[in-house]
């Protein structure tokens, strides 16, 4: 299979969202795709932009912020059968890029500390982004466990390709939207390993692709969980561990108070910016972070886009 269901009929729509300032598109937009070869979530330097699904069709979504972070204001355009989209559109846009939440409590808190200070300042109008989906996510810790973050996020682009649908758009390639639980669960383990899947992390993304469709395991679900139950249930998953769930619970249930303290780039950051001797221990992690709960998972934002920053991207 090559591409889901191609191109709908062909229209657009245009709207605009006004998000809780501050905001910044680009700092959120690179905290939510994180490498430049992400194909899913796209940026070309001043609009970002996405496929979606939205009723029975793939639309695409481009998003650019026409004034300052202060008074922020998006302009949203969708192509596609875009008729009637507005209200599932920015549902999905306001949790991709946490345009409705507020962080004049995580700002107050910085002011106190000298360090968090000025990286707040330094990336003031990042929001915390979110994952699409609940499978979005499960996908994705997968998919980037115990590989680099550019082989998981090449492995997402192909499987995107292959099973996502895709939407009438002017860019070259054509764009897909991330799969739906329902394309994966019925592939073959074969399949994904044609795409650069070992054959346990295919097997794993067909198994939890099952449960979601399913419904047996939802995001409503997980949402009435507190962190430690909700990350027990993920772990039950096959494939999960302690680094994939908070991963879930960061990213997807947007659990700002958890830093993945397994996650070694985020560990090693954390360690430069703190200037600490030696790369510090999942509860060493914890407890230092303890200064700045319950946003420990805002300061992994942060330091993503500091080392963004360090290698040219921002």
């Amino acid at each position: 299979m090559t591409g889901g269901r191609g191109p709908g009929r062909r229209g657009s729509d245009s709207f605009e969202i006004k998000p809780v300032s501050p905001f910044r598109l680009d700092l959120t937009t690179w905290a939510l795709r994180r490498r430049s070869q992400n194909a899913i979530d796209r940026w070309d330097g001043h609009t970002y932009r996405r496929t979606l699904i939205v009723g029975s069709a793939a639309v695409d979504v481009a998003v650019t912020q026409t004034t300052k972070p202060s008074a922020p204001s998006l302009q949203v355009v969708v192509t596609g059968d875009a008729s009637g989209c507005r209200v599932e559109t920015t549902r999905a846009l306001e949790r991709l890029l946490g345009l409705r939440i507020d962080l004049r409590s995580f700002s107050r808190l910085a002011r106190g500390d000298p360090r968090l200070s000025a990286l707040e300042r330094r990336f003031r109008g990042l929001k915390p982004p979110r994952f699409a989906s609940l499978f979005e996510g499960l996908a994705n810790a997968i998919a980037c466990q115990q590989l680099s973050l550019d082989v998981g996020i090449q492995l997402l682009n192909r499987m995107a390709q292959t099973y996502g649908w895709s939407a009438p758009t002017a860019e070259q390639p054509a764009a897909y939207a991330f799969p739906r639980p329902e394309e994966i669960r019925d592939a073959k383990p074969e399949a994904l390993r044609a795409l650069g899947f070992s054959r346990a992390k295919a097997i794993a993304l067909i198994n939890v692709a099952e449960r979601v469709a399913s419904g047996e395991l939802s995001l409503d679900v997980l949402a009435g969980e507190d962190n430690e139950r909700a990350s027990v249930t993920v772990q039950r998953e096959r494939g999960f561990g302690r680094w994939s769930a908070e991963y879930v619970l960061l990213r997807t249930l947007g659990r700002l108070d958890v830093f993945p303290g397994d996650d070694v780039g985020a560990r090693n950051k954390l360690q430069s910016w703190l200037d600490l001797d030696t790369p510090p221990s999942y509860d060493e992690i914890r407890s230092v972070l303890a200064r700045w709960n319950p946003f420990s998972g805002l300061v992994y934002f942060h330091l993503l886009l500091d080392g963004l920053a360090e290698s040219g991207k921002i």
